[in-house]
């Protein structure tokens, strides 16, 4: 239950929880900026590809001169992980591949990896962790992220004995996000490319947010992780306030927008003539729960709890998350309690490559949040029965076959894949489900 208290007790005993950081980008900055007011807690190394911009943000969130001296600073990962100054690795680069291969070295080297990095964790997170785990070490969703943060919520419905109706998170969307390229996304967020950049913020990357990739791939880390069901044809993103949560997430057959009783979906602050949500969710996640007999039902109006019209479910939810200024709770349950604050244990979905505008053969795709493809959630048998390229691989790889706009680009439609361990992984990891 106490995590600061082992903290102080490791400060104490001069035995900090050693931590080494890939990626010092906003999330790695926004972790980076809490250290110094965390005792019991050393980042030992940072790597990054541009070292001295590295640097330049510890200054930048608050590092004194002493503390970065303490620091080493490289652009070797391998480096890192092997170190023995490191027992966390934090993978927070955001590169699919990249992610895959470092988790793989850490675990191969006795590190707990925290994973960060949602779009390696979608391409082979089962495999991942069940390597760590026959290797005796932690592998851990990113606690901060919306994922972990609704991973904490089911994990709490069922262990007071609920029925988890509904889970995921809130975003801004409209239908014509999907089209959305790096070129027009600061537009949606009412900033200018100069603003941004002074905020350390990536435009293709805050654009996989807007065009719905990022969505998709958070809605299959909780799905893979809490055993809960995929729209067949997608997110549906229906517009919903907090206050509604339980009316409109509950079956269609009660007269909500569900699918499945027990699946992910995101619900939009916009409603689809643009006009906003009272009360959205948009920063936030939520959980929908159903009571399991008449007496709780009654315990739900008794004490107040917000419910549809039938009294019988009800609804969690946080308005926001925190990203990298919470990260440090999940290197901690790793370090101190050797456990995850989410992994993935099923491969029940999947992020589908699909085309953002008619490509041709010969045209090579820019991958999550580019000019070239958005990221559609998919069962995973239906993903694997169809072939479909996972938006995770879907970056520097050409187009042999042109594919329309909408359609879901397939692993014949590009050229075959250059040499990875995450290939072998997809398909050790895909096998059991094969039609």
């Amino acid at each position: 239950m106490y995590l600061y208290q082992s903290l102080l007790e490791r400060e104490a005993g001069g035995n900090p929880v050693r931590v080494g950081l890939i990626g010092a980008g906003k999330f790695g900055s926004m972790f980076l900026s809490q250290v110094p007011t965390t005792p019991g807690l050393a980042v030992t190394m940072i790597a990054d590809l541009d070292v001295a911009r590295a640097v330049q943000q510890c200054k930048q969130v608050g590092w004194d001169d002493g503390r970065i001296g303490r620091t080493a600073f490289l652009d070797d990962v391998q480096r890192l992980i092997q170190s023995d100054e490191v027992e966390v690795v934090v993978e927070a680069t955001g590169h699919p591949v990249s992610g895959v291969e470092h988790a793989l070295m850490a675990i191969e080297h006795g590190k707990h990896i925290v994973m960060v990095n949602v779009e390696a964790d979608v391409l082979v997170g089962p495999c991942l962790a069940r390597r760590a785990e026959r290797a005796g070490v932690v592998y851990s969703m990113a606690y901060g992220d919306q994922p972990s943060l609704a991973l904490e919520m089911i994990d709490w419905a069922r262990a007071c004995g609920f029925k988890v109706v509904a889970a995921g998170k809130g975003t801004r969307y409209l239908p014509s996000y999907h089209e959305s390229t790096p070129d027009t996304v600061w537009s949606h967020y009412g900033l200018t490319a100069e603003q941004a950049a002074a905020a350390g913020m990536r435009d293709q990357m805050f654009n996989s947010f807007l065009d719905g990739t990022k969505s998709a791939i958070e809605m299959a880390a909780i799905a893979n992780a809490a055993d809960l069901e995929v729209p067949s044809d997608g997110l549906v993103f229906p517009p919903c306030s907090a206050d509604d949560l339980a009316q409109v997430l509950r079956p269609k057959e009660l007269g909500g927008q569900l699918e499945f009783a027990g699946q992910v979906e995101v619900v939009s602050s916009l409603e689809r003539d643009g006009r906003p949500v009272p009360r959205d969710l948009r920063w936030g996640v939520y959980c929908v729960f159903e009571a399991p007999n008449d007496y709780t039902a009654g315990c739900f109006r008794q004490y107040g709890m917000n419910t549809d019209s039938t009294g019988r479910y009800s609804a969690m939810f946080k308005p926001f998350h925190l990203i990298g200024l919470e990260l440090n709770l999940s290197i901690f349950s790793a370090a101190l309690r050797r456990q995850p604050t989410g992994s993935p244990r099923l491969f029940k979905a999947d992020v589908a490559a699909v085309a953002k505008r008619d490509l041709a053969a010969g045209e090579m795709l820019d991958g999550e949040g580019g000019h070239t493809v958005w990221g559609k959630l998919q069962p995973a048998k239906a993903s694997i029965s169809g072939r479909s390229l996972p938006i995770g691989l879907a970056s520097d790889i050409r187009m042999i076959r042109p594919v329309r706009k909408g359609q879901v680009i397939t692993r014949e439609c590009v050229e075959e894949a250059v040499s990875s361990p995450v290939w072998p992984l997809r398909e050790k990891m895909i096998d059991p489900f094969r039609p």
